[in-house]
C-alpha cells in the first residue's frame, strides 16, 4: 500500500480563506483557474486533507473539473465510472457524507478498498449549495489515523458554502462571456454576408434574394460555410479596387 505524507504546516486561517472566496473577481482569470484556487484553498484550510478535488454537476452528470492532486482526480474518475461513490452522492443530493475508515466501509466497499490501496484513510465529500440546488461536490481525501472530526466537517461545509457561491459566479460568468462571444460571431458572419450579397448584386445585378440564393449555391457547391464563401467575395472586392 502506498503512503502520502500529511503536510506539516499550519492550515490557512478560515477567514482569509473565505475573504479570497467572496472577493473572486469574475472575468479576471479563466472558471479553471478559479476552479483550481477553490480546490487548493480547501487543501490549505481545511486540517488534515492531502489531497482535494472540487465536483460539478451539469444536468445529473458530474465531472472533477479541479483537483491538487493525480490521486484525487483517479478515485473521483473511478466514482464517476461506476456512477456511485460518495463524492457522486454528495454532489447530487447537496449533503455531506464521510467514509470514517476505507479498511471498511459497508455503504462504499469497493471504491473504500481503493482508496485504501493507495494510503487514503478516512473521505469527506460536501454539497456545494447555492439558491435551493447543488451545483457539485467539494472532495477530501485525509491520511493517517482518524477519521475527520466535527469540528473539520462544520469548517469543511461552511468553505463549501463559500465556495459554492463563488463557483457558481465564475459558471455563470463563462458561460455569458462564450454565448456573447458566440453572439458577436454571429454579428460578424451577419456583416460579412451582407457585404457579399451587396457585392453580387452589383456585379451581377441582381436581387437582394438572388444574390443570396447564389451564395447558398455556390456555398454547397464548394461545401463549405456560406461565411467563407461570403468572406472571399469580399476579400476579393476589397484586394481589386477597380472592380
Amino acid at each position: 500500500m502506498s503512503t502520502l505524507d500529511v503536510g506539516t504546516e499550519p492550515s490557512r486561517d478560515p477567514r482569509a480563506a473565505f475573504a479570497e472566496l467572496s472577493k473572486i473577481m469574475l472575468g479576471e482569470q479563466e472558471l479553471s483557474q478559479t476552479l483550481f484556487r477553490v480546490a487548493e484553498l480547501a487543501k490549505q484550510t481545511i486540517h488534515g486533507a492531502t489531497d482535494v478535488s472540487v465536483t460539478l454537476l451539469h444536468d445529473t452528470e458530474v465531472a472533477s473539473v479541479a483537483f491538487t492532486g493525480s490521486l484525487a482526480s483517479q478515485l473521483d474518475e473511478r466514482q464517476y465510472e461506476a456512477g456511485f461513490g460518495p463524492c457522486v452522492d454528495a454532489a447530487l443530493s447537496g449533503t455531506t457524507i464521510a467514509i470514517e475508515d476505507t479498511a471498511a466501509s459497508p455503504t462504499y466497499p469497493d471504491f473504500a478498498r481503493l482508496a485504501h490501496r493507495h494510503g487514503i484513510t478516512h473521505t469527506l465529500s460536501t454539497g456545494l449549495p447555492v439558491q435551493r440546488r447543488t451545483i457539485g461536490a467539494l472532495n477530501i481525501y485525509g491520511t493517517g489515523e482518524g477519521a475527520f472530526d466535527d469540528t473539520t466537517r462544520e469548517l469543511a461545509t461552511a468553505f463549501a458554502s463559500y465556495a459554492a457561491v463563488a463557483l457558481a459566479n465564475a459558471d455563470l460568468y463563462a458561460s455569458t462571456a462564450n454565448l456573447a462571444a458566440n453572439l458577436q460571431r454571429a454579428l460578424d458572419s451577419r456583416a460579412v454576408i451582407d457585404q457579399a450579397k451587396g457585392i453580387l448584386m452589383r456585379d451581377h445585378r441582381i436581387s437582394p434574394d438572388a444574390a443570396f440564393d447564389l451564395l447558398v449555391e455556390r456555398s454547397s457547391s464548394a461545401n463549405r460555410k456560406l461565411r467563407d464563401i461570403a468572406q472571399d467575395i469580399v476579400d476579393d472586392a476589397q484586394s481589386d479596387p477597380q472592380r
